[in-house]
């Protein structure tokens, strides 16, 4: 099956690659399921009657649970196995997206949403590890981690699409059951086709800077959302400084640690730092747009879920080809640069969104769309490279970990920040907007989300539910222009920081030595 080479390991042989696809498929599965609900909120909200605040929850609590657990997450899989771990954590994947599709609660709904979330942490860690295992040979080990990024890409982009087709046929609980299938086939072929090494020097778990790092992130994210409701300010500022105050905690136990959950000296690197910095702020300011983008297809033109998919479509193929094109295209242009110039070209398509109306945008919506998604490609194909080229090979795992990570986490904290923003102006211009003489049930839908109004109207009279509609549609639309007035600074600031954070890295690589 393999056979020694001169890359510096035994070449893979049938078996091995057989393998990859195990681990490329939850890969791709996983993250898909960060943007597979976009489409399935109107009809999940619907059936389950959540609030606005609900509603973002039950869409961003599984990424940030899943960012929040990776590093520790990887750490376990040294000590017990990546193998034991992906397999762990493929069947509670399957079997909470099976009870979390018959869930017809959404405080429940949040709650398995959050499991799903650990689940994922589980197995996104192992699968590269399982890698770095499996594929000895230097240049096949960077065909299978290229081929694994494409995965996650994949699946980012086409969550959407696959959802919309699952809606259109089934509804959106199919959303979860699509992921049961997919971990089956972990479950069965992992054994079988991947080894289960383990790191005998393997550092201590330290539970209580996992609970830290969760103590950190949780209560910053119910701070933002709160921050949208104007009769929460208290609480939204005692839950951000709780977190800042954690997080100030655990960055000083991580550098008195012998052993720490996470080596923040890695941040100390101007390329780590960078990199990491510049991805993060990219997310963020994708994350929240691309929500309202798919929500404005179905709510405010009414586009059925599966033909709201195929308009996210070409935007998804062109990010698999600049993807693909950006690791060529750096061996000539300086990565700093090249990152830079798309986010240059990401600021002018969120520049086309702040133009949308609620009549007649959706031309303008879908070009600008275009103009953004592909753009977003050379920070998120070239930032583990970035990283891990920069850090001693001893630092290596931690390091991608990191990367995935901001990718994660800033996809969900774009949700959350962006999102809540967006619901704060939609309720604000609704209720100073919505006319009088709806039923109060209708009017009260109508003010809290757009969602809200289109379920009221279907229940009014075709002249009530047109009178509800216009404003509520008008103001999610102001929602979307402020937010891709956000999302533009955030990216232009990326852009910045990109050239100056970055601009040492010369095209054929880091240019400073690994910082030790």
């Amino acid at each position: 099956m393999s056979s020694p080479d001169a890359g510096g390991g035994a070449r893979a042989g049938l078996k091995q690659w057989a393998g990859l696809v195990v681990l490329v498929l939850p890969a791709m599965l996983l993250f898909m399921m960060l943007t597979v609900l976009f489409l399935a909120i109107p009809q999940l909200a619907a059936d389950l009657r959540p609030s606005s605040t609900q509603t973002l929850w039950i869409i961003d609590i599984y990424g940030f649970l899943m960012a929040g657990l990776l590093v520790t997450m990887g750490t376990l899989g040294d000590r017990i196995g990546h193998r034991r771990l992906l397999i762990s954590g493929a069947a509670v994947f399957a079997v909470v997206s099976v009870i979390a599709a018959g869930t017809s609660d959404p405080a429940l709904m949040i709650v398995w949403r959050a499991v799903l979330g650990v689940a994922a942490a589980t197995q996104m860690p192992a699968t590269l590890g399982l890698i770095f295992s499996t594929f000895t040979d230097a240049r096949q080990r960077g065909i299978a981690v290229g081929v694994w990024s494409g995965g996650i890409s994949v699946g980012t982009g086409l969550g959407p699409v696959i959802g919309g087709a699952l809606l259109e046929a089934f509804s959106w609980r199919a959303a979860f059951l699509v992921a049961v299938p997919i971990m089956v086939v972990v479950a069965v072929g992992a054994p079988l086709l991947l080894p289960n090494p383990r790191n005998p020097a393997a550092g201590r778990l330290d539970l209580f800077s996992v609970v830290l790092s969760l103590a950190t992130l949780l209560p910053i994210v119910y701070g933002v959302k709160e921050l949208a409701r104007p009769d929460s300010l208290l609480p939204a500022l005692a839950g951000i400084a709780a977190g800042l105050a954690f997080g100030a905690w655990f960055v000083m136990r991580q550098v008195r640690l012998a052993e720490p959950l996470l080596d923040v000296r890695l941040f100390a690197h101007r390329t780590v730092s960078g990199a990491l910095g510049v991805f993060l702020l990219a997310a963020t300011a994708l994350g929240g747009v691309y929500l309202l983008f798919t929500q404005y297809l179905q709510l405010v033109e009414g586009l059925s879920p599966l033909r709201a998919g195929l308009w996210v479509l070409p935007g998804a193929a062109l990010l698999v080809v600049v993807s693909t094109l950006s690791p060529v295209l750096v061996r000539r242009i300086r990565p700093g640069h090249l990152i830079a110039a798309g986010l240059a070209v990401q600021v002018i398509g969120y520049l086309m969104l702040t133009q949308v109306d609620a009549a007649g945008g959706f031309p303008l919506l879908v070009a600008g769309f275009m103009v953004l998604y592909p753009a977003v490609a050379p920070s998120m194909a070239l930032t583990t490279n970035l990283v891990v080229g920069s850090v001693p090979p001893q630092k290596a795992g931690a390091a991608s970990g990191l990367a995935t990570t901001c990718s994660d986490l800033g996809i969900s904290l774009g949700i959350a920040v962006i999102g809540s923003i967006a619901a704060a102006v939609y309720q604000g211009q609704a209720a100073a907007t919505l006319p009088g003489g709806l039923p109060s049930g209708a009017a009260a839908a109508g003010r809290e989300s757009l969602d809200g109004a289109v379920s009221a109207a279907q229940g009014l009279p075709a002249e009530l539910g047109a009178a509800l509609l216009a404003p509520a549609r008008a103001a999610f639309t102001s929602g979307l222009n402020l937010a891709a007035v956000i999302a533009a600074v955030i990216a232009a600031g990326a852009a910045v920081l990109a050239i100056v954070r970055l601009r040492h890295v010369p095209a054929s690589g880091p240019a400073d030595p690994p910082h030790a």
